[in-house]
């Protein structure tokens, strides 16, 4: 987890650092913070308590911004916290790829103002472990796709790829046709479908719901 000192310099009022889920829960309910930033496995078994606290907090507080760091992918993880809450003002990030401080402490600010924001690594590895249902996207389609779970609007994902946003447009109706996804302009929306949509969960496009 990053040095609370570190966080303060960049802005953040860090109002309680704590050990386990159980801590977190009481320092919640104490502070009522505007951003929890939790480590997916912490004690006592170190699997998955710091996960279960987020989703039940997103739970009880569908507002609260929460952001968890996990050391690898794993596909309910991302899955069961991205279809917390509302589906707004969360992130799933790789620890060992938060290495830039700044571009960091941006991804926590976007997180509180509202996005959704998953590592790209998460993404990739999600699209390589559930590939049949994908087997329809073209090449161009994969790459929107990747940068949709990223939390990227289409203003973003057109400057990126360096393409017109009608072409991005274009591409995001293709890909959520093909997926048997309904269309929608909200892109916190368009990301939970996503992900939902390949980690298994009962999400748009299962059938379940």
């Amino acid at each position: 987890m990053p040095d609370r000192g570190l966080l303060a310099r960049f802005g953040f009022d860090v109002v309680a650092a704590v050990g386990d889920g159980a801590a977190l829960v009481v320092a919640v309910g104490e502070h009522e913070p505007d951003l929890v930033l939790t480590d997916i496995r912490m004690p006592p078994t170190y699997t998955d308590e710091g996960l279960r606290v987020a989703v039940e907090l997103r739970r009880n507080r569908p507002g609260l911004a929460v952001t968890a760091l996990s050391q690898d992918v794993e596909r309910s993880y991302a899955a069961d916290l991205l279809d917390s809450g509302d589906g707004r003002r969360v992130g799933y990030l790789l620890k060992d790829r938060v290495v830039d401080v700044v571009e960091f402490a941006a991804t926590l600010r976007r997180v509180v103002e509202g996005g959704t924001v998953v590592d790209p690594q998460v993404v990739r590895q999600l699209l390589t472990r559930r590939r049949d249902p994908l087997r329809r996207l073209s090449a161009r389609e994969h790459e929107v796709l990747a940068l949709i779970a990223e939390g990227l609007s289409n203003a973003a994902i057109a400057a990126r790829l360096v393409v017109s946003e009608a072409a991005v447009g274009k591409h995001v109706g293709n890909i959520l046709a093909k997926l048997d996804l309904p269309p929608t302009g909200d892109t916190h929306r368009r990301v939970l479908a996503v992900l939902a949509y390949l980690g298994g969960t009962d999400g748009p496009g299962s059938g379940s719901r």
